[in-house]
């Protein structure tokens, strides 16, 4: 908003220069953002809050100004008319029930015998610097006074009221009424008006009406000076397209208490420019005026709050300054404050049971002190801050193992289409749960697999000319229960395909073994042992696809295939493991210190049918397992010549090592022979048996 430092000026008891109003209005929070000389003049920018339109005049802003400069706010003087009004005729005013809510308080100033005509050029000025056009010498002042004050008013022509009534109500079906702006409005029951006995004539907070509005020919006016409820001004103004001073003060909410002040002031100047005797006003409340509110400040908290010294005299000057009326309170240590009328929308927004709280008072005090006097000092250190939560803490680490093996993190949309939801089976029971109301057909259920987005994610990077991917996603997928609850899940999904990004693959192609080894090695991180077993999945090629279970379960927690259904010469490989499988709090590896005497390292070849997985190897093997026998690893399969058909040559690799003792070659062997020999028993094929 627009100031003129010379109208705000002769309210202060020390006029102030420009460069020093600005630099203190902007430290106690009122922002000079910019400055336009005009004349002699020098008009400020300044940005007023919404909550703040006490300043949104220059009264306010003055009183402001008054306390940040160290000088003495000066209010004009105001007359108070007390002629009677001449008859009970003269002007009539009530207040519709149904609208007390939305006018508590309205002021009706009747004054007789104006000469209406042009303003002095005193008065023109000053409304020309705030960019208002002057109109004539009586509605200049109601627009003077609402600059002034931030009280808006309005004129009428008495004498075009009819029955000389003023009625505030809110309009019924169908009426019209045409604004000083010339257009005709059609009115609904929601929109607040001010009437006569026949018809509206001014939109109550926002615009006059044209039939009753101030000419040449005017003799006789009569003020209103209202109170209208923010939100009856804003809801008619927005219906109707307006924006007005006056709805823009409304709207935040005017001084409750200033109609009769501001209605004596423009009395005043009235019959001062244009003539005319004034009655005393016609005040009539609805009953429904805004409470007042008070509160009280501790000045110890305040000051440990600020971090610095300051005196209850500081106190209670500043906040006696700013309209607050201090009192001494029950203690020495407390101030009792009470919120003056023009700071009441400031201060309901934060007290809606009438207590101010601490810091909105604070606030005040310390805008003023000075928020450059607290001290720059480094906070002391008041103890360790709290652990994060073991879901977090897994969720990093989990995303620090996948980044180091190679992958890069991907986050994709938690929505997806009804076929896209269709192409993976879910981990989990439950049905999609779809949008009430989606963007598009894209987007109409909500995700219960990590897959459909890893796959598009990875081909619009393969499409891309990229030379291989490697993503993962940590995120929630969702399901409606049995019940019709919603139920969310967090799962981890893989994929790979192409060339691998690790340096030291030297450009290997990714497999299937690939994708499935990170998901396990993320288990054995984790202290979690997966079991793999062969089984078909919707959107992963058969043969290549299967689910992990818990060692001892049964239930499916994972899954892992080849995918299937795109068209990329690159082969797709995937995996998805539900993260409740993972602890949320990793458990202490045990370490084992290493035999200090040789180890013994011998190769087994098993050629066994295809059916056989490795499970079920690794399951024989530990229920055989030789007391000296310290680890073993696959080494290699192969199928080929010399291997008969539909059978694979195994090669497992086994380490054999004593903590107390060398080992000798012979009681190696005999161990190995036995563990050979049944596993040859158990598991050997030969040509007549495979069909070879």
């Amino acid at each position: 908003m627009q100031f003129s430092v010379d109208w705000l000026n002769q309210y202060l008891q020390a006029p102030a220069e420009t460069d020093r109003l600005a630099e203190r209005l902007t430290a106690v929070g009122l922002a000079v953002e910019g400055r336009e000389p005009s004349g002699v003049d020098t008009l400020l920018d300044i940005d007023v809050g919404p909550n703040r339109p006490d300043c949104m005049n220059y009264l306010g802003l003055a009183r402001e100004a008054a306390l940040a400069l160290g000088t003495t706010l000066q209010p004009p003087s105001v007359d108070v008319p007390d002629r009677p009004l001449p008859s009970d005729e003269a002007i009539q005013i009530r207040i519709d029930p149904a609208a007390a809510e939305a006018c508590p308080r309205y002021v009706g100033l009747l004054i007789e015998g104006v000469e209406v005509g042009a303003s002095p050029q005193w008065l023109q000025d000053r409304l020309r610097s705030i960019g208002s056009r002057p109109i004539n010498n009586v509605v200049d002042v109601t627009n003077f006074v609402l600059w002034e004050t931030g009280q808006p008013l309005h004129a009428f022509d008495r004498d075009r009221l009819t029955d000389r009534q003023i009625v505030v109500r809110f309009a019924r079906p169908g009426e019209t009424m045409t604004t000083l702006d010339g257009e005709s409005r059609r009115l609904n029951e929601a929109t607040l008006v001010i009437a006569d006995e026949r018809s509206p004539v001014a939109l109550a907070g926002v615009m006059g009406g044209l039939e009753s509005e101030v000419t040449g020919r005017t003799a006789n006016v009569l003020l209103e000076s209202a109170h209208f409820a923010p939100t009856a001004v804003r809801r008619g103004a927005t219906r109707l397209g307006l924006h007005t001073d006056a709805s823009h003060r409304f709207e935040r909410g005017a001084d409750p208490e200033a109609c009769l002040s501001a209605a004596w002031r423009a009395a005043a100047m009235i019959q001062q420019i244009a003539g005319g005797n004034a009655y005393a006003a016609l005040v009539v409340d609805s009953g429904k005026l805004p409470p007042t509110l008070h509160g009280e400040l501790s000045v110890s908290r305040l000051e440990r709050f600020a971090g610095l010294q300051i005196s209850r005299t500081d106190v209670e000057r500043i906040l006696g300054a700013l309209g607050f009326a201090p009192d001494g309170g029950d203690s020495e240590d407390r101030v009792g404050i009470t919120v003056p009328s023009w700071r009441y929308y400031d201060f309901a927004q934060t007290a809606p049971d009438g207590a101010v709280w601490f810091a909105d008072i604070a606030d005040e005090v310390m805008r003023h002190v000075g928020f450059d006097a607290i001290p720059a000092e480094v906070a002391a250190a008041q103890g360790p801050d709290a652990e994060s939560a073991p879901s977090y803490r897994r969720r990093h680490r989990l995303q620090d193992h996948l980044s180091a093996s190679g992958y890069l993190e991907a986050f994709n949309y938690a929505f997806l289409s009804e076929s896209e939801s269709e192409a993976f089976d879910p981990l989990f029971d439950g049905e999609p749960l779809r949008l009430a109301n989606p963007i598009s057909e894209r987007y109409e259920l909500m995700r219960r697999s990590l897959l459909p987005g890893l796959l598009e994610s990875a081909l619009y990077n393969l499409r891309r000319d990229a030379a291989g991917v490697q993503l993962f996603e940590v995120g929630h997928l969702f399901a409606s229960s049995a019940d019709g609850e919603a139920v969310e899940h967090e799962a981890i999904g893989l994929i790979g395909g192409g060339l691998s990004a690790l340096p030291w693959d030297g450009g290997r192609k990714i497999e299937l073994i690939d994708v499935k080894g990170a998901i396990e090695s993320l288990a054995a991180e984790f202290g979690v042992e997966l079991v793999a077993r062969a089984e078909a999945r919707s959107g992963l090629e058969p043969g290549t696809s299967g689910v992990w279970s818990l060692a001892g379960g049964s239930d499916p927690v994972g899954q892992f295939g080849r995918l299937s259904g795109h068209n990329e010469q690159e082969a797709l490989f995937a995996a998805e493991l539900l993260a409740r499988t993972l602890p949320a709090e990793i458990p202490l590896k045990a370490v084992r210190i290493p035999s200090r005497f040789p180890a013994v390292v011998m190769d087994l070849t098993l050629t066994h049918s295809l059916a056989v997985s490795w499970t079920e190897l690794t399951e024989a093997i530990e229920a055989l397992r030789p007391s000296l026998l310290a680890d073993y690893h696959l080494k290699v399969r192969y199928r080929g010549e010399r291997v008969p058909t539909g059978a694979v040559a195994t090669t497992i690799s086994f380490v054999y090592q004593s903590d107390e003792r060398s080992l000798t070659q012979d009681e190696v062997n005999e161990k190995h022979l036995a563990l050979l020999n049944e596993l040859d028993r158990r598991f050997a094929v030969h040509d007549e048996e495979v069909g070879g």
